[in-house]
């Protein structure tokens, strides 16, 4: 019998939960999950011999030594400031491990002693980064097979509101973690275009972003994402052109959230005094100059101030939020990012009815005997309700499936890997088909002028 470690029972949990489950007895897998609170699990794996939930604390030493070291495999969806936690300690009782988020620094400088102790350290394995790299990966294998040489790709992914729930004016709600949103884009962006470097700071970022355009579903902003030039090598596009990642939203969000990051409303690097006696009206009012004409509401000092029409959609936005009102912020000690959040979070949550929507698209350029050619390859994913998201399918269902062929003996790659091998990432992709993850190919040719 295999032993299955999950830690972090979150919002992005619940269909891996759910394919763990279903593939346990099959497969012959123990399964404990943990986290900080497992009280939402208990109706769910009550009756099952081969699941139970525990009460988690991942800075626990003698709890994180004793669970790692009683599985066959670790799979970690806690927060990304605690996977390096958990990786130690899989090294430490040498023990495979599984996340969805990143490779950072610290987790490269586990590669060689996982390599030596024959351990998997499989990262960025769900949807952003995850399906991205292994359909991105699939279409690249295929125009390279053909002859093709690839001289632009550009990626987005946007975690969205389904159109049946989109009913508030920024066209957005939260389907994954409010805090990693508000954060989203901080640090400078990176990508090549025609062969130019270019470098996007946070406070441009939202300002700069590209028109897309996705069949059935219509038009998205799209802005750049992290550092896309670090992907160049293990996409095998060292001498690309044009290579761009980037994140989806609805066309007007970008310019309404620019207003944010100009105020400095994202920042979580200091707390803010008086806080406990602020109202929304007052946060903001703290991040403008001082009135000079009294004469002048809020929403007109603000317009002024960033040069937006005080008639505009960018005000009604703000309007629609409470960010003008004199509701308390009612916290005792916060950033200015928390106070955001906050305040987000009462306004754009998933009510019970509600639907999410992943969308994501890939868009190549590329020559091939001579002619010039485009293919897109989009995918659109709706969730089911508020608990069984699309989110919640795209970024848990990749790690599951991967789980489970690592528990099989399919996966040989040693150290610290991302899925960008074609026996990790066509098993995954063949797989997500069954649930509805597909993707939809379109391709022309350039006409020459």
């Amino acid at each position: 019998m295999k032993k299955i470690l999950l830690l972090g029972a979150g919002r992005s949990a619940s269909s891996l939960i759910q394919y763990l489950l279903q593939h346990a007895p099959y497969e012959g897998w123990q399964i404990t999950i943990g986290d900080i609170n497992v009280d939402h699990l208990q109706a769910t794996i009550a009756d099952l011999e081969f699941a139970k939930a525990i009460v988690f604390d991942v800075h626990n030493e003698a709890q994180r030594a004793e669970e790692v070291r009683n599985a066959d495999l670790v799979i970690s969806l806690l927060p990304a400031i605690f996977h390096i936690e958990v990786a130690r300690e899989c090294m430490a009782q040498e023990k495979h491990l599984i996340t969805a988020s990143y490779v950072t620094p610290a987790f490269l400088d586990l590669h060689e002693e996982a390599q030596a102790k024959n351990l998997t350290i499989l990262m960025e394995s769900g949807l952003d980064p995850g399906i991205d790299h292994m359909s991105a990966m699939a279409v690249i294998r295929h125009i390279k097979e053909q002859g093709g040489e690839i001289v632009s790709f550009k990626s987005y992914t946007g975690g969205l509101v389904a159109p049946e729930s989109d009913n508030n004016p920024w066209n957005y709600k939260f389907s994954w973690n409010p805090r990693n949103v508000v954060l989203a884009g901080q640090g400078t962006a990176k990508y090549i275009k025609n062969g130019e470097y270019k470098y996007i700071p946070y406070h441009q970022l939202f300002r700069r972003t590209d028109e897309l355009y996705v069949e059935g579903y219509g038009h998205f902003d799209g802005y750049a994402n992290r550092d896309s030039l670090s992907y160049r090598e293990p996409y095998g596009l060292l001498n690309i052109p044009t290579m761009l990642r980037g994140t989806l939203r609805r066309k007007g969000y970008c310019t309404a959230w620019d207003v944010f990051v100009q105020l400095g409303m994202t920042d979580d690097s200091y707390d803010l005094e008086g806080v406990e006696q602020m109202t929304y009206r007052s946060f903001l009012e703290a991040f403008l100059p001082p009135a000079s004409n009294e004469v002048q509401s809020l929403q007109q000092r603000l317009s002024s101030y960033l040069n937006l029409p005080v008639d505009g959609d960018v005000i009604a936005k703000l309007e629609w939020l409470g960010l003008f009102s004199d509701t308390p912020v009612d916290l005792l000690a916060a950033t200015p990012a928390q106070v955001l959040e906050k305040l987000l979070v009462s306004k754009w949550k998933l009510e019970p009815g509600d639907k999410d929507m992943i969308v994501m698209q890939h868009l190549f350029e590329y020559e091939l005997s001579g002619e010039q050619r485009e293919l897109s390859s989009s995918l659109v994913v709706i969730g089911e309700d508020s608990v069984q998201t699309a989110m919640a399918k795209t970024v848990g269902l990749p790690v599951a499936i991967l789980a489970k062929l690592l528990l099989q003996g399919k996966i040989n790659h040693r150290g610290v890997v991302i899925p960008i091998h074609p026996e990790l990432y066509e098993p995954v992709l063949e797989e997500l088909k069954h649930y509805g993850i597909d993707f939809v190919e379109q391709e022309r040719v350039i006409e020459k002028v």
